[in-house]
């Protein structure tokens, strides 16, 4: 009998510990469940009982300096379809297709299958397409606003805000391209929110839902540098400049010399921001939407030679008392360096130097510092490497391999060949020279500012020191010299009266792609700041392959930046001082005569006179001018040339006089020869007035007399 009694303990026992491994695994796998694969089911189930759609935040404002609205969002409302809602699919798409004008076919099939949750329809519809589609009351079909960008002055600093373009999932909302919309986009853009519903298995609203809404967090908005006033002076230009020299490119800066501070950016081509050309292609877009000022890299020219003058004052390889003499060349390594000046400048003083921009001079310079110590210079004001300005995709020019520089190289840098820069580089590298020597980190933000209503916060960008490249005094040697090269050299046409102005002009050579000068291409520069003794402001201006007779920096850009500072230094409250440097605008040249010579050699020899001049045509010879030779005009007077192609109109025919009022003096001349007529000027300025009368007929040739005064 005891052994039965055995075996059912043992039975007994081990039923009992199977039961026990059973629990435990129980145990193990709800602790799993709950623990581990919890979060998932968890969201799993939300997903089958719960649906929800994208509540986004609004982007950030862009401001400019003075808080006027540069870039913002507006709403737009998209729809969606939850098509296990949908009572009649077959309706729903007739009556929303007629209204979308989209075709029916295709979006029964999409809204009809019931596999899919929720499917987008139409994103950013009209007011009028949003109201009517409301009145149809559809059940299924849902609103969520997205926002929308709009840039209210439309290509206005396009190149400096960029754009934005939808993700290609509709819950992301909009994604910054190119600009400051790209670099600040993580500020910009905000976090989504969500509306949450609870439904069914089949994703039908239940009749007890109660919807939750998960707050959006705006974005944060973002206070520029930029000024909008200044940046239109700037834009004005560059569009003047564009359609009077027909470039390739043009590039302009304006800064603030002590703190590094863009108050306006330009370039052209340019783009509408509301409207980017996305339907080019990439490579073709990118020609349009590149912020070049930043991204190319040109060969500075002429205007490089600051650079080179501020670190041999600094090294002691000049003064301001050296003397230097110029016999129109430099042979270095055996190669024959040419100067700007056939037959040279002869003996100059450093000044002199400067306002002629001597080509050996600067060789000698360069070639006094050495490789390592001119390199050590053009390193410390920032060429070869980025400058930190907020934009992506910056360059960071092209220099030599220090190792391989020979003293040919040296000596073509001197005067600025053989080393390309960024446009950025180069002002901000001039603002170094003449602003006590500081090299400031240039920067387009000055601050980020957080408001929701219940949480406000403000971060200043303080300007940023990158180092001390050449001391005060060395700076203020240079503030005195390129103020003279506007006074009495090569910037005069940059003469503002009542202001000091200094400057430097510019022309460089271009190269072919692969190698070699490409003849007749230039780009023509200027960079100028006023008040030369206390610098607010600093203009940099090229202009890519300007299409003139005469393309010297100091006539194709010096004008424009003249027009820049002005207008700037007007609208800043800097108020002009009259004194014996200041009233030379009252000083008069002689009219020389050029009657006969080429177009090329009559704008040469006013341009050495201190004349401006405009031409009905290029590259024929001059039968006639206005004022005649040997008249006394004021310095800058625009004389004309007439080179006896031919007028508009048969023999016999009559001409209508164009209504030329409210002119510059070259719009009045350009619509003038359009049709065969030739300008008298009297005065400067906008055109006020005009004789004979707008639309009075008259014989081809006919001199139409127009009065200018300057803009009030």
């Amino acid at each position: 009998m005891s052994a039965p009694a055995v075996t059912s303990r043992k039975r007994l026992l081990i039923f009992l510990l199977v039961i026990i491994l059973i629990l435990f695994a129980l145990i193990l796998r709800t602790g799993y469940i709950q623990l581990v694969w919890g979060n998932e089911l968890q969201k799993k189930a939300m997903d089958q009982w719960t649906r929800a759609l994208d509540v986004y935040p609004k982007r950030g404002i862009i401001y400019d300096r003075n808080k006027v609205v540069l870039a913002q969002s507006a709403s737009a409302d998209s729809i969606a379809v939850r098509p296990g809602q949908l009572e009649d699919p077959k309706d729903a798409s007739e009556k929303l297709a007629a209204i979308l004008q989209m075709d029916e076919g295709k979006l029964y099939k999409k809204i009809a299958d019931k596999k899919k949750s929720e499917v987008w329809i139409k994103r950013q519809l009209s007011r009028e397409e949003s109201v009517k589609i409301r009145k149809l009351n559809i059940k299924g079909v849902y609103f969520t606003e997205e926002p929308k960008r709009y840039y209210p002055n439309k290509d206005l600093a396009s190149h400096i805000l960029g754009f934005t373009m939808k993700y290609a999932d509709p819950g992301e909302g909009l994604k910054g391209q190119e600009g400051l919309e790209l670099y600040y986009d993580k500020y910009l853009k905000g976090v989504p929110g969500r509306i949450v519903m609870e439904t069914d298995a089949k994703g039908r609203e239940t009749s007890d839902n109660v919807e939750r809404l998960v707050p959006p967090i705006n974005g944060w908005n973002v206070i520029l540098t930029i000024d909008q006033t200044i940046q239109y002076f700037t834009e004005k230009a560059v569009s003047d400049a564009m359609d009077n020299y027909q470039a390739n490119k043009i590039y302009a800066i304006v800064m603030d010399p002590k703190t590094g501070d863009i108050l306006a950016m330009a370039n052209r081509p340019n783009f509408d921001a509301n409207n980017p050309p996305r339907e080019q292609g990439y490579e073709a877009m990118e020609d349009y939407v590149k912020n070049i000022a930043v991204k190319d890299n040109v060969d500075p020219g002429s205007t490089f030679k600051i650079v080179t003058a501020a670190s041999a004052l600094e090294e002691g390889v000049v003064t301001k008392n050296s003397t230097f003499f110029c016999p129109g060349y430099r042979i270095v390594d055996g190669q024959r360096i040419k100067c700007s000046k056939a037959g040279g400048h002869g003996h100059q003083n450093f000044f002199e130097v400067v306002q002629h921009s001597c080509n050996p001079a600067f060789m000698d310079m360069a070639l006094g510092l050495g490789v390592d110590r001119f390199y050590d210079f053009i390193h410390a004001f920032g060429f070869g490497s980025r400058t930190g300005v907020d934009i992506a995709g910056e360059e960071s020019g092209v220099i030599m391999n220090q190792a391989s520089v020979k003293n040919v190289d040296l000596a073509r840098m001197g005067f600025g060949q053989a080393i390309a820069v960024t446009p950025l580089q180069l002002i901000n590298a001039v603002s170094a020279a003449i602003n006590g020597g500081s090299l400031m980190q240039p920067r387009l933000v000055k601050a980020l500012d957080f408001d929701d209503g219940n949480k406000k916060s403000y971060q200043e960008i303080d300007p940023v020191k990158v180092r001390q490249v050449i001391s005060p005094e060395t700076s203020k040697i240079m503030r005195e010299v390129l103020q003279s090269v506007v006074s009495e050299g090569s910037g005069k046409k940059a003469y503002i009266p009542g202001y000091r102005v200094g400057g430097k002009t510019g022309t460089a050579q271009k190269y072919r792609p692969g190698g070699g000068i490409k003849q007749g291409a230039v780009i023509s520069s200027f960079i100028g700041f006023a008040p030369a003794d206390d610098p607010q402001v600093i203009v940099l201006f090229m202009v890519d392959e300007p299409k003139v007779a005469v393309d010297f920096g100091s006539v194709v850009a010096a004008p424009y930046v003249k027009s820049i500072l002005e207008d700037t230094l007007k609208y800043l409250g800097v108020k002009p001082i009259f004194d014996e440097d200041t009233k030379k605008e009252t000083r008069k040249v002689t009219v020389p005569n050029v009657t006969g010579k080429s177009l090329t050699e009559a704008a040469r020899a006013l341009h050495e006179a201190g004349l401006d001049y405009l031409a009905e045509s290029t590259g024929t010879k001059v039968t006639k001018q206005m004022p005649l030779p040997e008249a006394e005009v004021l310095v800058d007077t625009t004389v004309l040339l007439y080179t006896g192609n031919g007028s508009a109109g048969g023999e016999g025919e009559k001409v209508a006089v164009p209504d030329v009022t409210k002119k510059s003096v070259r719009e009045v001349n350009n619509s003038l020869t359009s049709v065969g007529l030739k300008l008298q000027i009297e005065g400067s300025g906008i055109s006020i007035r005009q004789d004979p009368p707008a639309d009075t007929m008259v014989a081809p040739d006919t001199v139409v007399t127009v009065t200018f005064e300057p803009p009030k």
